[in-house]
């Protein structure tokens, strides 16, 4: 499901323009940025958890020479699916 996938189905469902959604969907995209600069965690109860996590500096490895590499330290972001979906996800069989 692509952005205008989900803003049309979430305007079929709570009844309202997709224009109000897309507003809606830019303004918690722009939410979580700034959340995410500052250092803010956002919890969404239920549904997912976005924080800013740091990963430290580290030795890797060149996949096609083998040769060492140092990998410097960086911010990066984690996602953790809240409790709906994890059931949401469970329920569905695996096949």
């Amino acid at each position: 499901m692509n952005k205008a996938e989900l803003v049309s189905a979430i305007a079929k469902r709570a009844d309202v323009p997709a224009s109000t959604v897309d507003a809606v969907i830019a303004g918690l995209q722009d939410e979580l940025v700034d959340a995410i600069t500052r250092g803010d965690k956002v919890a969404v109860s239920g549904l997912l958890t976005v924080e800013r996590t740091q990963r430290s500096a580290r030795t890797g490895r060149n996949p096609q020479t083998g040769e060492a590499i140092e990998i410097a330290a960086a911010n990066t972001v984690k996602v953790t699916a809240g409790s709906n979906l994890k059931k949401a996800a469970a329920a569905v069989p695996v096949s």
